[in-house]
């Protein structure tokens, strides 16, 4: 009997029992928050934005020439060639300008020749009344007083005149020679006007409007008419355009030659664009440039019409410390993170960020590879507080904003 106190009192007295059974539910006690590890990544600053697809160029082809169309050799959709007939006019006028033309060209062919004829006929009457000329003018040197002084005179006198029709002869040679070239040139003018009969395409293309059918009417386009009606409409598909507003913040990192990713929905395709040429000017209204990019489109799966989606990669960092932007607290003098530590103590950190995507931010300085930060609700935490972290984890290997 004596015995029983002693047991009674050892197990009362056993040291830490309480402290024991209420460590778990001590434990149990700490808030638990999500977490995520700074990690190295691939950051990417992209802008997406939205514009139709143009013809790289497209032209109303006119005639030069008015007529009556005899043949149209193209319809709406057709491909043609640069150079290919897309139809033929009539002009029976045409053919006897040319006509005329033609005769006034040998007409004055014949002119030349008979000017030539003159030109020689003064010249051999010239060689003559020279000779007889300097005959006299010899004797009477060798004996003075043989010939008389008037017969020298007149001898004299016709050499002279001789002398002028020659270049009376060779002057009138020279006016039938310029107009011949005026001929030659009006011969030229009216060829020209004919091949104009022909209307050609200006470059290769599709016909994508038929104005005129046989039988209609074209005037002639060389003046800013509002009556002259197109023959057809041609558009070159084999390289299109696209024109985008720039905002001011992302002019400066627009480059020439830069290539970027097209994305067209409706056909759930992505196709390789360039920026090929900006204004390098800002719209006072809008505050963006003009920037067009130009897309190779060689087996024409791309209509002009069709909307796409241009990403222009601005900014990019290769293998670079970054955390979820949700993890920044921003609401202070400079960026902090709530960093947990490997014994669950809250730390408050000031970090330096650099590239921000839409769901990361680059870490220059303030954290390292592995360190945890709270990506949850930060209500209430302090320097110090103990918690119970939760990793989440998700691929951030690549980001792209």
């Amino acid at each position: 009997m004596g015995t029983l106190p002693l047991l009674f009192a050892a197990s009362c007295s056993k040291p830490g029992s309480a402290e024991t059974r209420s460590s778990p539910a001590t434990a149990e006690l700490l808030p638990v928050l999500a977490v995520q590890k700074a990690t190295l990544t691939d950051l990417s600053h992209i802008l997406s934005l939205t514009a139709e697809f143009t013809p790289y160029q497209e032209v109303d082809v006119m005639s030069k020439v008015a007529g009556f169309v005899r043949k149209i050799n193209v319809d709406i959709g057709d491909r043609v060639r640069k150079g290919q007939i897309l139809a033929t006019l009539e002009v029976p006028e045409m053919t006897d300008d040319l006509t005329k033309a033609a005769a006034a060209v040998q007409r004055g062919d014949a002119e030349i020749k008979r000017a030539e004829d003159e030109v020689r006929r003064a010249q051999a009457s010239h060689e003559i009344a020279h000779l007889s000329y300097q005959r006299l003018e010899d004797v009477s040197k060798a004996k003075p007083g043989l010939v008389a002084q008037q017969e020298i005179d007149d001898a004299r006198s016709k050499d002279l005149v001789s002398e002028a029709q020659i270049a009376a002869a060779r002057s009138n040679l020279d006016a039938a020679q310029q107009q011949t070239e005026v001929n030659r040139a009006d011969q030229a003018r009216y060829k020209t006007l004919f091949n104009y009969t022909h209307v050609t395409a200006p470059f290769d293309g599709i016909i994508t409007m038929r104005y005129a059918n046989t039988g209609s009417m074209i005037q002639a386009g060389t003046a800013s008419q509002t009556q002259a009606m197109p023959v057809v409409r041609i558009s070159e598909n084999r390289l299109l355009r696209l024109m985008l507003p720039v905002p001011e913040s992302a002019v400066p990192r627009i480059h020439l030659g830069e290539q970027v990713e097209v994305r067209v929905p409706v056909l759930n395709r992505s196709f390789i664009g360039k920026v090929a040429r900006f204004t390098d000017k800002l719209s006072t209204q809008t505050r963006t440039m003009d920037t067009e990019v130009d897309v190779q489109n060689p087996s024409l799966v791309l209509i002009p019409g069709m909307y796409a989606e241009v990403n222009l990669q601005l900014d990019s960092r290769s293998n670079v410390l970054s955390i979820p932007v949700s993890a920044v607290d921003l609401n202070s003098t400079t960026p902090q993170v709530y960093k947990v530590a490997p014994d669950g103590t809250v730390q408050i950190v000031s970090v330096k960020l650099g590239l921000e995507t839409a769901n990361r931010a680059e870490v220059l300085a303030g954290l390292r590879d592995g360190d945890m930060v709270v990506i949850g609700s930060r209500a209430g935490l302090k320097q110090g507080d103990k918690v119970k972290p939760k990793l989440v984890e998700i691929d951030a290997t690549k980001a792209v904003s």
